[in-house]
């Protein structure tokens, strides 16, 4: 619940915002990824790689939080892209989000990199 009483909805806590780069679709993320929100990023994930671009690049840069279902659903992308498409997570080195990956052991698993022009290059 908002402080005025109306109930969160996953969009409040979560905005993902699509870029076509060349062969590649970069999903940029902000806010909060937990079990609300996360199905927010899975939906926009499939979007992504319903078009089979070449690389899928999540930018994590904006947010501030990571839950274990938020990881989940980083795995599940890697998963669903399949050989045909590469998998990029960008997450500032100096982040929450890469403390979190690293500490998880999926920092490499991942394919994270601390900025876009990384992830793009």
């Amino acid at each position: 619940m908002t402080a005025d009483g109306s109930r969160l909805r996953p969009q409040d806590l979560l905005r993902v915002t699509a870029h076509h780069p060349g062969d590649a679709v970069l999903l940029a993320v902000s806010g909060e990824v937990d079990l609300l929100s996360a199905p927010v990023l899975e939906a926009e994930v499939a979007a992504a790689l319903a078009a089979t671009p070449k690389l899928l690049v999540i930018d994590l840069t904006e947010v501030s939080f990571l839950a274990s279902i938020g990881i989940t659903a980083l795995l599940n992308a890697r998963r669903a892209a399949g050989a045909g498409t590469g998998v990029r997570v960008v997450a500032p080195e100096d982040g929450v989000v890469a403390r979190t990956l690293r500490l998880t052991g999926l920092h490499e698993t991942l394919a994270v990199v601390a900025t876009r022009a990384d992830a793009l290059a």
